[in-house]
């Protein structure tokens, strides 16, 4: 397995090889903002573990997650290659590690070899395609439906256990907290998942998919037609 991040794994050896010595390991440590609105992006970040976030903030205080990120995927390429500003706030959710690489330097090695240019450009098709999803759903789905695509979609990423405190479920999700609480107890008493003191732990992946929207079977979908993957059958 030439690296821990399932996208970088769909390039061949030869031209992992050459950009390879261009990867930092980082630290991606859970509330760290990698990007903010309006703000040049300086490096691109592939996760090997963990979640992060891209976050729309309303001026009224509020906010709502877009798009989520984890070893499937990475942040920052299309802004390095055309040289961008970000156009949400980007953060880690879930704490883990992964590879960031300088977006000068990116942007040369993707001008080098056409295959890791094209690979970075359909993943950001998919991209647009999970934050038109999530756009679609925060939009016409009930907030249970909704919580529990999105407690799959971290299943998908991270596994059965993570921390992460309602109220941040809440904002993420763009509703009271008091509607996080009420379906999160609902589902701990169908022995979907429990949640104690922030930590969350998935018993029976069945009820959130049985409970959940088709949102999250059609962003899946979508990678799957991008990438064939072997892995994403089973992500988690």
């Amino acid at each position: 397995m030439q690296s821990e991040n399932l996208l970088l794994n769909q390039l061949n050896a030869s031209t992992y090889s050459k950009i390879a010595p261009a990867l930092i390991a980082v630290n991606l440590e859970r509330g760290h903002e990698l990007a903010r609105p309006r703000e040049r992006v300086h490096r691109a970040y592939f996760p090997y573990g963990g979640a992060i976030s891209c976050v729309v903030k309303l001026p009224g205080g509020d906010a709502i997650e877009t798009a989520m990120i984890g070893k499937d995927g990475e942040w920052g390429a299309a802004q390095a290659l055309d040289d961008k500003v970000s156009l949400n706030g980007v953060m880690v959710q879930i704490a883990g590690k992964g590879s960031a690489i300088e977006a000068d330097r990116l942007r040369r090695l993707a001008d080098e070899l056409p295959d890791l240019r094209a690979l970075l450009m359909r993943y950001e098709h998919f991209f647009s395609a999970q934050v038109q999803q999530t756009a679609a759903c925060n939009a016409v789905h009930q907030v249970e439906p909704r919580l529990c695509r999105w407690l799959l979609r971290l299943y998908d990423l991270v596994g059965p256990d993570y921390m992460i405190t309602q109220e941040f479920m809440a904002e993420m999700m763009g509703v009271r907290r008091t509607s996080v609480t009420t379906i999160a107890s609902n589902l701990q008493k169908a022995g979907a998942i429990s949640y104690s003191r922030g930590q969350v732990h998935i018993h029976d992946v069945s009820i959130l998919e049985a409970r959940s929207c088709e949102c999250r079977a059609e962003i899946r979908l979508h990678y799957e037609e991008l990438f064939h993957p072997q892995e994403l059958n089973r992500i988690d």
